[in-house]
């Protein structure tokens, strides 16, 4: 698509309804995210000295220009100055492997402990490996090189360049392969199993589910945020805009909102890459199995360029999720250049591809939707307090500005 043109196609929206959702809470599905446990998994994470809650930013004018109650945004391009939020993932996932190797349950850990001397020496040396489109590689790279341990990852075709070299520079070995992120995934499975490397992935598989449920817990850690800064707005949330590539950051966050606010939790909104739809797909089935999205997944969008939904997360948004959106590019081009130019004292965030779909596809529905069913299934209006989480920032300037200042991606009613 050439810079500075305006593109319109008849449908940057699909939209289904998840015919499979639950009308009950059960504690089976979300026992894992209870209030207590995500405590501990907060706890930790905040015993890194970089550590800092990020901004919940209110955008009242914005909300008013939509004609909804509230819109918050979770501003993650300032989390640990690593410029997303996948981090949050990955240093507690291998700060929960290392607890289980030594035998001390993380609520009695530290990032410092588990730097120290003691504990090394009764771990050896490790390598740690994952596949990634970019930020959960440099989060899991960051979080080995902090604890003084090796990391391998491997990225899919169509990687952007900086994004590489960014987690390069986290002292990883890392490549771009010639596959797709789910073939990359299992690129790194066998090469974890042939060395005796530790996978580090969010991706979950039938024997491999333990170190993807401590990611999507490590998400959890920043909706515990979120619902505590919500309480100081004196705001309860009704709709919950996430973002889904195979799950993992949807279902922790979803989880964690619906064992606090229960049978109140705010309506649960899948959004997704039309190149990487397999929440779509898998809602739209006959009988709502999981459907796996194979090729290239040729997306702006490539931290949600996957597949094959996570096993655990498929499970809870199949059961919590009201529905789910196939979006178009232009669909995040638009919400990355909302966010960048704000209205009237409305905070300005910097959001990548992978970050602003949401806003993109809130601004879409208010402005644009000819489908007026599509609102009222949603329940989108003047009380709406809507909540959103631009998960990146800029982490490929060169494409930032290639959508937000040279006009690509730019959408025409």
């Amino acid at each position: 698509m050439e810079n500075n043109t305006l593109v319109k196609i008849e449908k940057p929206v699909k939209w289904v309804k998840n015919r499979f959702k639950k009308d009950v809470l059960e504690e089976s599905i979300l026992a894992d995210f209870n209030v207590d446990e995500i405590a501990d998994v907060y706890n930790f994470q905040k015993t890194h000295s970089s550590f800092t809650r990020t901004p919940l930013n209110k955008l009242d004018a914005l909300a008013e220009y939509l004609q909804v109650k509230e819109i918050f945004v979770k501003d993650e391009s300032l989390r640990f100055g690593l410029n997303a939020f996948k981090v949050l993932g990955g240093i507690y996932a291998i700060a929960k492997y290392i607890a289980n190797k030594i035998n001390i349950p993380i609520s009695e850990l530290s990032f410092d402990k588990l730097k120290s001397e003691e504990v090394k020496s009764q771990l050896g040396d490790l390598t740690f490996i994952s596949a990634t489109d970019g930020n959960h590689g440099r989060g899991v790279a960051w979080a080995a090189r902090e604890l003084g341990y090796k990391s391998v990852i491997y990225m899919p075709k169509g990687s952007s360049e900086q994004r590489l070299q960014a987690i390069r520079n986290e002292g990883a070995v890392a490549e771009i392969q010639d596959v797709n992120y789910d073939e990359t995934v299992r690129i790194c499975a066998q090469l974890a199993e042939q060395n005796g490397w530790v996978m580090v992935q969010d991706t979950a598989w039938e024997g491999y589910e333990e170190i993807p449920l401590w990611i999507m817990q490590g998400y959890s850690g920043m909706a515990q945020e979120i619902v505590e800064q919500l309480k100081s707005y004196k705001s309860t949330p009704t709709h919950l805009f996430l973002q889904a590539g195979v799950g993992s950051f949807a279902a922790g966050i979803a989880g964690y909102f619906l064992q606090v606010y229960g049978e109140k939790a705010p309506k649960i909104v899948v959004v997704e890459p039309n190149q990487a739809d397999c929440y779509y797909q898998s809602f739209s089935s006959l009988e709502g199995t999981r459907e796996f999205v194979t090729g290239d997944m040729a997306t702006e969008m490539a931290g949600l360029a996957c597949g094959e939904p996570n096993t655990k997360a498929f499970e809870l948004l199949r059961a919590y999720a009201i529905g789910s959106f196939s979006c178009d590019d232009l669909i995040t081009g638009l919400g990355m250049r909302v966010y960048g130019n704000p209205l009237g004292n409305d905070a300005r965030v910097i959001s990548g591809e992978s970050g602003a779909v949401t806003l993109g596809l809130v601004y879409y529905l208010k402005k644009f939707n000819p489908d007026k069913q599509i609102i009222d299934e949603l329940g989108l209006d003047e009380n709406s307090s809507i909540v959103l989480i631009s998960t990146e920032g800029d982490t490929d300037e060169k494409n930032y500005r290639k959508i937000v200042w040279d006009g690509a991606l730019s959408y025409t009613e």
